[in-house]
């Protein structure tokens, strides 16, 4: 018997009495697939299936279709009025902008509501990140120097959140929860980095009128906050258009999901105990076939409903709403739009290959170990229990599995002819730095076990 078993046959028996929601035939059909939905690993297990099908489908007979099928233009059109940017494009730009506001979200509930309102542990997560991108930026520029492909030192320094944790959840209970957090936190922190970068280093001539909208754009959504507008389709609506208005500025547009997401106010409009009065109120009407019309027992139910909703943050509500839409479509459509090449062996000895290489493989594992210790000798961060540095060193090595941002990275800051070069450099890097993170905290996890056997 399973060793959970025991567990979850309590939690049934527990339950057994409670009232529960009427079942259908339906739900037969969408709970093992909402219990795959749920699986910490899952999102990585998609995006792995779709990079290996985008490799797969790039170097078949059918690889010319395939790749133009993302060069189609859309857009709309109307006389000299034109908004139309390719099919890769659209996905890169607008798509990934929900990703970025998410990893946004993520970063302000951790630092307001999670393990990051410790300062010192903030601290932590930060230094190594900042390790993680600096370092392997100036190994890739150290073999790129005087180069074609110099322009190229923001593809190493970026994380992918979901590859990371995916390898993280492979190996459940065996590693500790303060590793799992400081591999979350690195990896927002990152993506935020590398999102700047991109903003700074890859961005276009500024039109400061442009940036003037968009800032009226943040303004108007500010003040909704603090009129109590709560309505999310209204503020993507102004969102949208403040959207608009940085991509016409030069800037990269996916920096707003990132400032719309830090503005996403934390605290809850209805409190626990409100809450609960509410459904007092609803609860002291008895059953029967009152429950119609405009009636006051009928407004108490649509207040019940509108509290139970309230009682979460925005932040968290847009978590829980976005959370599936990005693992399970947004990024599978990126990789599956991105990872094609065509792989050339002759390629594996490129510079650019070579130094995209030896940035994540390398600097990134140097960079977050060295900040790290730095920033906990000097005093200004904390190590978290249970977090060894031998972990921390694993964790910097998973760090280096950098598949999704350093794709985006690439598209913007290599030419045609180089970057095939550098995706078989991630592609290569991804894949060494998974193995040899995840054979660290393997052996780690059974020195571990072996060490508490030999206590006993």
């Amino acid at each position: 018997m399973f060793p959970w078993s025991n567990e979850m046959s309590n939690s049934q028996q527990k339950n057994a009495g409670m009232p529960q929601l009427p079942r259908e035939l339906i739900d037969r059909l969408t709970k093992p697939f909402l219990q795959f939905l749920r699986i910490e690993a899952a999102a990585g297990l998609v995006l792995l299936l779709f990079t290996v099908a985008a490799l797969v489908l790039s170097n078949s007979p059918w690889s010319h279709a395939f790749l133009s099928l993302w060069e189609t233009p859309m857009g709309i059109q109307s006389g000299s009025l034109e908004f139309t940017r390719s099919l890769r494009e659209w996905i890169n730009d607008a798509c990934m902008t929900l990703f970025f506001f998410l990893v946004a979200l993520e970063l302000k509930r951790e630092l307001v509501l999670g393990e990051l309102r410790n300062p010192r542990m903030a601290v932590l997560s930060i230094a190594a990140a900042l390790g993680g991108m600096l370092v392997p930026a100036i190994c890739y520029l150290m073999l790129q120097s005087g180069l074609p492909g110099q322009n190229g030192w923001g593809t190493v320094m970026a994380t992918d959140t979901a590859f990371v944790i995916g390898c993280l959840a492979l190996l459940g209970t065996r590693i500790p929860q303060s590793l799992r957090v400081f591999m979350l936190s690195l990896a927002i922190v990152d993506d935020i980095g590398a999102i700047l970068v991109v903003a700074i280093g890859y961005g276009s001539d500024i039109r400061w009128s442009a940036i003037s909208l968009a800032a009226i754009g943040l303004v108007i959504i500010r003040a909704m906050a603090v009129l109590g507008v709560r309505s999310i389709a209204l503020y993507f609506l102004v969102g949208g258009g403040v959207w608009l208005a940085v991509d016409m500025s030069g800037v990269h547009p996916t920096v707003t999901g990132v400032i719309l997401g830090l503005m996403t106010p934390t605290g809850k409009w209805v409190s626990d105990e409100r809450l609960h009065a509410i459904f007092d109120r609803v609860v002291a009407y008895p059953p029967g076939d009152h429950w119609s019309g405009n009636t006051e027992d009928r407004q108490a139910l649509r207040m019940a409903e509108e509290a139970a909703r309230e009682t979460l943050s925005p932040v968290e509500r847009l978590e829980i709403m976005l959370h599936p839409w990005v693992g399970f479509v947004i990024m599978p459509l990126f990789a599956f739009s991105n990872a094609g090449v065509s792989i050339v062996f002759a390629e594996l000895v490129d510079s650019v290959t070579l130094a995209v290489f030896v940035g994540f493989v390398f600097g990134k594992p140097v960079g977050v170990f060295a900040f790290s210790w730095l920033a906990v000798r000097s005093g200004m961060a904390v190590r978290p229990p249970g977090l060894s540095w031998m972990l921390l060193a694993a964790g910097g090595l998973l760090a280096g599995i950098g598949f999704t941002m350093a794709l985006f990275i690439a598209n913007l800051a290599f030419n045609p002819s180089l970057i095939d070069s550098a995706k078989l450099g991630i592609f290569l890097a991804s894949f060494v730095s998974a193995v040899a993170g995840l054979v660290l905290l393997m052996w780690l996890s059974v020195r571990s076990k072996a060490s508490r056997a030999g206590g006993d």
